[in-house]
């Protein structure tokens, strides 16, 4: 058998499995039913090891035999995922603790799914990437204070594909301990976005200010404390989650106070064809030489797609490098979109699409935090 025979037999058995993993999943979704009805866990390791044990035994040859073993245990990690899909709803990471702003948006957005908490943006973007979550919910940019730039960085640096873009408004509030007043309060604790969003209202009142990794854990913080003097900027909803008092109601400089959550997970989404409001987003490195990005922007116009945005961030492990951002109205599969796609190859180091969206979402009703 030579390689081409080899390989058109490999495609051959990739189409038979494919249809055997639609068969597997589909009774892996009635065990998943059993298991909700009568209150079992979606683990059984003490299963799994009967089954490897009995279904390695039909590999004759002994060396293929522990790579068969690794495959049947992948099968049964992807039945699982798909079993806690099925059983739990999808599982949302989110940087933060009951009521922070990105634990609001993803509520939101997936309102079945069941948000799981996070200490970092970093570690909510690698529980998708183990598998640990299906889904996260990540804030990219207030329309206030700007992007959040180490989430961009993420999707340059890491793996998985945004899937969607939801605007939330934003409602900034003062929030103080249960009898405490407004006229006691000297130092404003927050995340750093939060008091950009509140710088003007924060120097009127002539506060000092201190961050927090998110707004919530600063409602938490406060509401541990003893100090009347101490607050924090935060929503509504997370007063009421911490038991604080509002000292003062929509403080934020901007009415039109907006954040945009991207949804990373593993899987790109399809090519937005024709659905109007279609968008992809481009990350790409050009060639240290006069002209380049100059080239870049030039060859995406010519093909006629309209960059909504373009930034350029540091390449973290090359000092004095960067990248760009773009946010692209269209279809990068389209014909246009690929020769595209190509001619940049032609001018960048590196090019990537980071993900494809629909740009006319925005969540309802949203308090911030």
């Amino acid at each position: 058998m030579d390689l081409k025979e080899a390989r058109e037999e490999i495609r051959r058995v990739d189409e038979e499995m494919a249809a055997l993993f639609v068969r597997r999943m589909e009774a892996v979704r009635e065990v998943a039913v059993y298991k909700r009805e009568h209150g079992l866990p979606i683990e059984d390791r003490e299963q799994e090891a009967r089954v490897i044990s009995g279904r390695s035994a039909l590999i004759t040859d002994p060396e293929l035999r522990p790579f068969y073993v690794r495959f049947l245990q992948s099968a049964m990690d992807v039945s699982k995922l798909w079993q806690r899909r099925l059983m739990e709803g999808l599982r949302i990471a989110y940087s933060g603790v009951e009521g922070a702003f990105a634990h609001i948006a993803a509520r939101r957005i997936f309102p079945t799914g069941t948000p799981v908490p996070f200490p970092s943006f970093e570690a909510a973007y690698e529980a998708v990437v183990n598998g640990d979550c299906d889904l996260a919910v990540i804030p990219i940019e207030n329309s206030y204070a700007g992007e959040v730039g180490q989430n961009i960085d993420l999707m340059f640096t890491g793996s998985l594909h945004v899937n969607g873009v939801y605007d939330l408004s934003v409602t900034q509030n003062l929030l103080g301990l249960p009898g405490a007043s407004l006229e006691q309060v000297h130092t404003v604790l927050s995340h750093p976005q939060a008091l950009a969003q509140c710088a003007g209202y924060i120097r009127s009142r002539g506060f000092a200010m201190r961050s927090a990794e998110n707004t919530a854990l600063a409602a938490r913080e406060v509401a541990r404390q003893t100090d009347p003097g101490l607050a924090a900027i935060a929503s509504a909803e997370t007063a009421e989650l911490y038991g604080l008092r509002i000292l003062d109601h929509d403080i934020n400089e901007s009415k039109a106070n907006t954040t945009r959550f991207a949804v990373f997970s593993r899987s790109q989404r399809a090519p937005t064809e024709k659905r109007e409001g279609g968008a992809f987003l481009l990350l790409f490195t050009v060639k240290d030489e006069v002209g380049a990005l100059a080239r870049a922007i030039s060859i995406i116009s010519a093909h006629h797609f309209n960059m909504r945005v373009l930034r350029s961030r540091p390449v973290k492990t090359l000092p004095w490098h960067y990248y760009f951002y773009a946010e692209v109205e269209g279809d990068d599969a389209s014909e246009d979109g690929q020769r595209m796609l190509d001619a940049l190859r032609g001018v960048c180091t590196t090019v990537r699409v980071a993900g494809r969206y629909t740009a006319e979402h925005a969540i309802q009703g949203g308090e911030s935090i």
